[in-house]
């Protein structure tokens, strides 16, 4: 899975706090607190107290780690302190917000009024929370080449590789790097790498580093007096670089465009029996309708006016039930397919269910064809203003498989990311394949992907997890698809704009 967690220093001001004290104005100090699961809550940070004013700016940060893969329930709280205890339970609330770490980071600053419970708001009080990512985003690009290297192997050439080394803190030697063997060379070209400088020398340019590669071949270096070496190893080009990350991008202003497509083909079983697939139990929910929930709720506060495509395909529809549809308006509204939010996505889902006729065969390159067409429209603006996500819910039974290879290989030239959801007990060998993580995507005339962008999870594997499991699973390559298709068109993240002035 991929490591997406990075840091984020929260900064915190209020205006027109509540007055608890008499006489003065209140002493307020901010926690931050995160949701654990149910309704308990574990407090991460605090800010330092500030004396006398209604209106503070603290100076304080509050860290956390910030995973996009997650719902990061946070609960800031403002609390009145007239003691020395750093228990909270005998100071004055002077309010609070609930909100999530991707709500902050996606708008980079949010303001709020508070609130002393659900519905009652603090007076005139209000609080902004702004966020910064902590991190040092430049990169050491090294390209490296050697001459005239020793045989090493019996019958054939060496097969050479460098190994990068920095000192640690003890003086002990820690890989930071190993490049590819090059197989039966001795004048052997290694491919440019790119490594963060945090871990390449962290940070320090001053700090010792070491290359593995012997040169110098001491047994010869005795025998033969005019013994030069074993071969030179030279860099070709060294570079420092900026390595944008993902929340650069998002802070920066870059959208999020989900768009979600639901299979209702016949192998999913009647929706009015028991064993169908999208048979509603007597909760309102099936197992597309909670993965939907699950991977839907994450993506959505990356998405301003949350308003979501969403289609069917593979059924018949009213009134005549003709041939069967591979992408409709799960609203059947085909000039407006948007859904306000993922309550509006399953609410549409909901009404429409009852009026189509489960069919096939089951296609995909359809609705990926029609998202790549919107995203291709999105590329004209030649910035990193917008990305995709596409959200498959599928039983699996895929039929136009080769279409569906050409379409994910032009896909992969565009700002988008394809996730696959397989529900029910299908084999999903075929989704596998589309996932490339085995084995490079090519298509029919073996054009290969230019970037990995379709993630496949069986929905079963997560039956029994925790909601969130789901998500973290399908969105963890997220991130580094976004910053991989920016970077191969060389786009750096869009300038935030400056708020307006009211």
């Amino acid at each position: 899975m991929a490591d997406c967690v990075t840091k984020v220093e929260l900064s915190v001001s209020c205006s027109d706090l509540l007055d608890k004290d008499v006489g003065s104005k209140s002493d307020p100090l901010c926690v931050l607190l995160q949701k654990t699961g149910g309704d308990s809550w574990t407090e991460l940070a605090r800010t330092e107290r500030l004396k006398n004013t209604s209106s503070p700016s603290f100076s304080q940060r509050l860290r956390l780690d910030y995973h996009f893969e997650t719902v990061q329930n946070l609960k800031l709280g403002i609390y009145d302190i007239d003691n020395s205890t750093s228990d909270l339970g005998d100071d004055d609330y002077l309010g609070g917000i609930e909100l999530t770490l991707g709500q902050i980071v996606s708008s980079k600053s949010v303001s709020r009024p508070l609130q002393l419970k659900k519905g009652k708001p603090a007076g005139k009080g209000t609080i902004t929370v702004s966020a910064e990512e902590i991190k040092d985003n430049r990169a050491i690009e090294l390209e490296l080449e050697a001459k005239n290297l020793d045989k090493k192997d019996m019958f054939g050439k060496s097969d050479p590789f460098l190994e990068f080394f920095k000192q640690g803190d003890g003086g002990k030697w820690q890989l930071v790097h190993r490049t590819e063997v090059v197989k039966n060379n001795l004048s052997p070209c290694w491919k440019k790498f790119c490594v963060p400088l945090q871990t390449f020398c962290g940070s320090d340019l001053d700090r010792p580093l070491k290359v593995e590669f012997d040169c110098i071949h001491h047994e010869k270096q005795k025998k033969k007096k005019s013994y030069k070496n074993s071969g030179v190893v030279s860099v070709k080009s060294c570079k420092m670089l900026t390595q944008y990350t993902f929340l650069d991008y998002v802070m920066g202003g870059c959208q999020i465009n989900f768009t979600v497509g639901i299979d209702f083909t016949g192998s999913n079983g009647d929706p009015r029996s028991p064993n169908s697939l999208h048979f509603m139990s007597p909760d309102g929910l099936n197992q597309y309708l909670s993965a939907l929930w699950s991977v839907g709720q994450v993506i959505q506060d990356y998405d301003t006016d949350k308003l979501f495509p969403a289609f069917g395909f593979g059924a018949k529809l009213p009134p005549d039930y003709q041939a069967a549809n591979h992408e409709f308006a799960l609203n059947f509204n085909p000039t407006n397919p948007y859904c306000q939010g993922i309550e509006g996505i399953i609410e549409a889902y909901r009404m429409v269910l009852p009026q189509l006729r489960l069919s096939g065969p089951t296609n995909f390159s359809p609705i990926i064809n029609h998202v790549a067409s919107i995203a291709t429209t999105a590329t004209q603006a030649n910035n990193a203003s917008q990305y995709f996500v596409l959200l498959i819910l599928t039983d699996g039974e895929i039929t136009d498989f080769d279409q569906t290879r050409d379409a994910i290989v032009r896909a992969s030239r565009l700002p988008l990311s394809i996730i696959i959801v397989g529900v029910g007990p299908a084999d999903f060998k075929a989704m596998e394949l589309l996932d490339g993580d085995d084995g490079v995507l090519r298509s029919t005339v073996g054009e290969a992907v230019a970037r990995d962008i379709v993630q496949f999870v069986p929905y079963r594997q997560f039956k029994d997890a925790p909601k969130t499991a789901l998500a973290q699973s399908v969105l963890a390559e997220v991130p580094n698809q976004l910053v991989s298709y920016f970077k191969m068109r060389g786009f750096e993240p869009p300038k935030p704009k400056a708020a307006a002035k009211s």
